[in-house]
């Protein structure tokens, strides 16, 4: 069964149930605690009582500097909501790890972002090596991934769209909040990653529900792509896309045709126009809820909570 671990100012945690138990390790990065996974045991097999989950602040299990990489349109439900057809083939872009923030962070929408996008991802962390060329089936996936995170790939769109730029319109700072929990898996969680079901709610409201059975390319397939002409090395982080349900959705087909024929900026100006009447972006004040689990709860990667805040509103 799945270990959580929880990961604070203090250092690490064993979750267990509402409590915590401290791992007492030297480990201060990902990576390092993923060496010491002696010591995590060790915490998981205590029987102290622990501490209550509630009184810790949680800061991402994930540390930084990393590889933060993501998979581009991947769930089948996404695909349709951006207007794609056929055959899609697999793409990959880069996040600059400044973007990671903690579980409960607010997300800050930059003074020149009007169009501010949730994409609940299920974020694989890499325990081992990954070398150029490496083949990774389903039989050895557990030799390459040592645990789980929730993700919130969070986009600037009019950035992302008007300018194709996907590092810059999904890399500012709290762009990627990460946890609160690493769940890290036995070779037999594996066989369950199917079953595994991410929601996304904004303030009350589901938006985003799917499990990974609606994903295109897979885990094990994924980390074979990638590694024609990317290493990863223990701690890197991939995401691996997200489902339908996201604020952005492609215009319909007719408006589609007519926009083509049209100036990039007139075509981005009318487009943007649109958008404007969609409740559906973050605004400041908004709740964005993502949880990632299986029905069972043998995997269940706990509850992300994170408020959005404009920029000027920021607390320094």
């Amino acid at each position: 069964m799945s270990t959580n671990v929880l990961r604070t100012a203090d250092g690490w945690w064993v979750v267990r149930g509402d409590r915590a138990l401290p791992v007492e390790t030297k480990a201060v990065t990902t990576a390092e605690l993923l060496a010491d996974r002696a010591a995590v045991r060790e915490a998981a097999a205590s029987r102290e009582p622990g501490t209550p989950v509630a009184d810790l602040v949680a800061l991402a299990p994930v540390t930084t500097p990393c590889r933060v990489v993501a998979q581009m349109v991947n769930y089948r439900s996404h695909a349709r909501d951006s207007g794609f057809t056929g055959d899609i083939p697999p793409a990959f872009f880069r996040k600059a790890s400044g973007s990671v923030s903690g579980p409960g962070e607010a997300v800050v929408r930059p003074a020149h972002v009007q169009f501010l996008d949730y994409e609940i991802e299920l974020g694989l962390v890499m325990g081992a090596p990954l070398p150029v060329g490496t083949v990774v089936e389903e039989r050895n996936l557990p030799s390459y991934v040592a645990g789980l995170v929730i993700i919130n790939d969070v986009s600037a769109r009019e950035v992302q769209l008007t300018r194709t730029q996907f590092y810059e319109s999904k890399s500012y700072p709290t762009f990627t909040p990460t946890g609160p929990y690493l769940a890290l898996l036995e070779p037999e969680d594996f066989s369950r990653l199917l079953d595994l079901r991410l929601k996304l709610s904004v303030n009350g409201e589901l938006r985003q529900d799917r499990t990974l059975a609606d994903m295109i390319v897979r885990p094990a397939q994924a980390l074979t792509l990638l590694s024609r002409f990317q290493t990863l090395d223990p701690g890197d982080l991939l995401l691996t896309g997200t489902p339908g349900g996201t604020a952005l959705k492609a215009p319909p087909k007719a408006v589609e045709k007519i926009g083509a024929l049209l100036p990039p900026a007139v075509k981005w100006k009318a487009f943007f126009k649109s958008q404007a009447k969609n409740p559906h972006y973050l605004h400041a004040g908004d709740v964005i809820t993502a949880t990632i689990a299986t029905p069972d709860g043998r995997i269940d990667l706990g509850e992300q909570r994170t408020p959005v805040t404009d920029a000027n509103r920021h607390p320094r």
